[in-house]
């Protein structure tokens, strides 16, 4: 799965102020990014906003998606949840034409064991007709995948790595000493791309990378003082980019660009006048 290698984008869906879905903007975003140097697309995550879209309009996007990339790129779907059979029915009624592999989050809110994580991840990998990448996030789910639990599942064939955006560095050494060699972690957090990759991280899913995908090529395929230089332009901006939420940042930023408008849908809220200002003044 090296084609999983680099810098994967968390695409934001771009929304009309009608809150209907800007397919114009998702274009034009999706054509910035891969002529910016992104490896790879990741459609209906967390920065998709894919908790507050429809089960039709999820489908929609995913069709334009794999459209407007026109295989320039691997295409990677967000799909998971907090109950098992519904994600296995999600799975069943998904047409997997153009998708490359799926990106699934740990079950959230209830806080299952460690085993019920492992039985939950070897049922989607089990049914999934195309490889998956485990997501680990507990400042969302409000649990966290310990490393043996991550280890464990990295021996299913058809799990073929982890995004880890737990920021627990000592969990991220162990999966990194003892993984096997082909199993990718993959960072969950964009300042910590290249800490990650000193240890043999295989780059990151980024939500700023929507905006500047040079800066991430760099940070993913650069030399060490490109790398070095491209972390210290994020430090003030990453801090903005979740000071209100995801994605109310990366979309405001994307506004103040020209690429996308920032418009979300509740309970989510567009970036306040404070935010905004911030913002437009690091673009």
């Amino acid at each position: 799965m090296n084609k999983f290698r680099g810098t994967g984008v968390a695409l934001v869906t771009p929304f009309h102020k009608d809150f209907s879905i800007d397919f114009d903007g998702l274009e034009k975003l999706i054509n910035h990014t891969i002529e910016g140097g992104v490896d790879y697309l990741v459609v209906l995550g967390t920065t998709g906003e894919a908790p507050v879209m429809t089960s039709a309009e999820k489908k929609e996007v995913i069709r334009k998606s794999v459209e407007f990339c026109a295989g320039r790129v691997p295409v990677m779907l967000g799909l998971g949840g907090n109950s098992t059979a519904a994600v296995l029915s999600e799975i069943e009624s998904t047409n997997f034409e153009g998708i490359s592999a799926i990106l699934s989050v740990s079950p959230y809110y209830n806080k299952p064991t460690q085993q019920g994580i492992i039985q939950h991840f070897t049922a989607i990998a089990d049914a999934a007709p195309v490889p998956v990448l485990l997501y680990n996030i507990p400042g969302r789910t409000m649990s966290n995948m310990e490393a043996d639990t991550t280890l464990a599942l990295a021996n299913h064939p058809n799990i073929f790595g982890i995004k880890e955006a737990s920021g627990n560095w000592e969990q991220c050494l162990k999966i990194a000493a003892k993984k096997p060699e082909n199993f990718l972690l993959i960072s969950g957090d964009d300042v910590m791309t290249v800490a990650l990759q000193s240890i043999g991280g295989a780059g990151i899913i980024s939500v700023l990378a929507n905006a500047l995908p040079q800066t991430f090529k760099k940070l993913t395929h650069g030399n060490a003082e490109e790398q070095k230089e491209a972390s210290f332009d994020l430090v003030d901006l990453n801090a903005l980019m979740y000071q209100e939420g995801n994605p109310v940042g990366i979309k405001n930023l994307l506004k103040h660009l020209g690429i996308c408008g920032d418009q979300v849908r509740s309970p989510m809220l567009r970036a306040s006048e404070g935010l905004d200002q911030k913002i437009k003044a690091l673009a």
